[in-house]
């Protein structure tokens, strides 16, 4: 499987918008592609899951990777997901995930976060 990522700067964050699948195929290219854009210097992230039906656990790990990273060594970077298909949300609640990982219901709110 080929990954596939949209990507729209807006204001100073960028939007990541993953298409179909993040699975265990593609999640070190999610992996590279992200940490290439922080070596660029990008250090907020929305990550819009509006194209996403279906995220692994490879694909979380990278994205609980991505939160630590921009957290640590005072990036005061900040990573936002949004636009979760109910199923997807409900996966983030049971692992916990929610309570480590900022969600909002859409791009806007997730834009307008301030962290």
């Amino acid at each position: 499987m080929q990954f596939e990522i949209i990507e729209n700067h807006i204001s100073d964050k960028l939007v990541l918008t993953p298409v179909a699948r993040i699975d265990s195929s593609v999640a070190r290219d999610f992996e590279e592609h992200v940490s290439n854009r922080i070596a660029e210097g990008n250090t907020h992230f929305v990550v819009d899951f509006s194209r996403l039906s279906f995220i692994s656990s490879a694909g979380m790990r990278v994205l609980l990777m991505t939160a630590k990273t921009l957290k640590a060594g005072g990036m005061g970077g900040t990573l936002v997901l949004c636009s979760m298909r109910d199923s997807i949300r409900e996966i983030f609640a049971i692992s916990g995930f929610d309570k480590i990982i900022m969600i909002c219901s859409t791009c806007e709110e997730a834009l307008a976060y301030k962290g």
